[in-house]
This record gives C-alpha cells, sequence and structure tokens, in this order.
C-alpha cells in the first residue's frame, strides 16, 4: 500500500510540475513556444544552408575546374602561337643569315682576289679605311711577300691594328677564319 501512496504522490508532483510549466508559458504568451521555435527555424535554415552548399559544392567546383582548364587552353594556345611566331622568324633570320654569309664568302674570295692584283702602295690606303677585321682577313688570304709590302705602306697605327688581328686569328684558342 505504501508504493501505491507514493505511486500517487510522484504523479500527483509530476502533473502539479506540468500545470505549472503550462501555466508559465501562458502567463508570458509566446516567449516560450518562440525560444522554442526560433532556434528551431535558425537551426533549420542553418542546416538547409549547409545541405544547399554541400549539394552544389561538386558542381561549383566542377564549373571552376572547366573555367580554369579554359583559361589554361587560351594560354597554351597563346604560347603556342607566339612559339610558331618566333620559329617563323627564327627560320627567316637562319635563312637571311646563310645568304648574308654565303654573299660575305664570294665578296671576300673576289675581294681577295683584286687585292691580289693591285700594288701594295695602292692596296695600303684602301685596306686601312676598311673594317680591321676585313682588312686582316683579306691580307691573311694574300700571298704573305704581298701581304707583307701592303702593311709596310699602311700608316703605322692601323697596320698594327691588322696585324693584331692577324696574330689572334693564328692563336689556337681561336678560330682560324677571322672573318
Amino acid at each position: 500500500m505504501t508504493s501505491v501512496i507514493s505511486r500517487k504522490k510522484t504523479t500527483l508532483r509530476f502533473r502539479l510540475l506540468l500545470s505549472a510549466c503550462l501555466l508559465a508559458g501562458a502567463a508570458i504568451p509566446g516567449a516560450f513556444a518562440q525560444e522554442h521555435i526560433k532556434p528551431l527555424t535558425e537551426m533549420s535554415s542553418q542546416d538547409e544552408i549547409k545541405q544547399y552548399c554541400s549539394n552544389i559544392a561538386d558542381a561549383a567546383r566542377d564549373q571552376r575546374y572547366l573555367l580554369q582548364k579554359q583559361d589554361l587552353e587560351k594560354l597554351q594556345a597563346d604560347v603556342d602561337a607566339r612559339m610558331a611566331e618566333l620559329d617563323k622568324r627564327r627560320a627567316e633570320y637562319e635563312d637571311w643569315l646563310k645568304r648574308r654569309n654565303d654573299f660575305m664568302k664570294r665578296a671576300e674570295a673576289s675581294l681577295v682576289d683584286v687585292f691580289k692584283t693591285m700594288k701594295a702602295d695602292a692596296a695600303a690606303p684602301q685596306l686601312a679605311e676598311m673594317n680591321p677585321i676585313l682588312a686582316a682577313a683579306i691580307v691573311m688570304r694574300l700571298p704573305a711577300r704581298q701581304s707583307g709590302l701592303i702593311l709596310a705602306e699602311m700608316e703605322p697605327q692601323k697596320a698594327a691594328m691588322v696585324a693584331s688581328i692577324m696574330s689572334q686569328a693564328a692563336d689556337p684558342t681561336t678560330s682560324k677564319d677571322p672573318s
């Protein structure tokens, strides 16, 4: 019987507490309800935002990657175009340089032949007015006796410069062809 009474007291206490809570909620209308509704709404919207963001994250990442890929492809195309232009210009330059070198060899060969037929006193002033490297190249290709006569007819400073270039060309560490 004591357990029945004890159970009745516990039930009575529970009902009193429940009615006190309900009365407190009724005394402050909406306050109790808003506390539960507002956090629930905020929590729901936060959860919805997180869910929305996580749902579109993969699509957004894919779109970013696609845009980056397109940018990289444009940059690669630009680099390829510039490389093609550089290759084209390099080929033009190499062709021009080859033609120039061929011309210089022919001109130099014919120029050497011209100076071979000239007398030393006529050749010296002309060689003195030329580029010293070209003059040295011509004098080196002439017979030694004629080269000596031409250098003897030149001004001492110009002759020394030409002779210096010729000696550097004879140096084993440099090219044999001074031109």
